[in-house]
């Protein structure tokens, strides 16, 4: 598992919006959040980029939801990408004012 992360901060992506506009995008430290967060530094990854959780979370129910139905899993869909936006906006926020 280590030589896998380890691989995957080899290939990392730039962010192009920082690159050539100087400012973060709304997804900036999501790799590096997702990397440190497979190397288990849950509270670097959280810190790093804290819509980590919630995304993982909804993308975890999605999968859920393809082999078991529930009842309200639109309404749970709904909630958790509102979350997962909330959290990317609120982090994208934060980043412009303290940076």
């Amino acid at each position: 598992m280590f030589l896998l992360v380890k691989g995957l901060e080899d290939y990392m992506l730039p962010c192009v919006t920082k690159k050539y506009f100087g400012i973060d995008c709304i997804g900036c430290g999501l790799q590096r959040s997702a990397v440190l967060f497979l190397k288990g530094q849950f509270v670097d990854s959280f810190l790093m980029y804290p819509a980590l959780y919630p995304m993982l979370l909804f993308f975890a129910f999605l999968i859920f939801d393809l082999f078991i139905k529930t009842k309200h899993s639109e309404k749970i869909k709904l909630a958790l990408a509102a979350c997962t936006l909330l959290a990317a906006v609120t982090n994208y926020i934060l980043k412009l004012y303290i940076n």
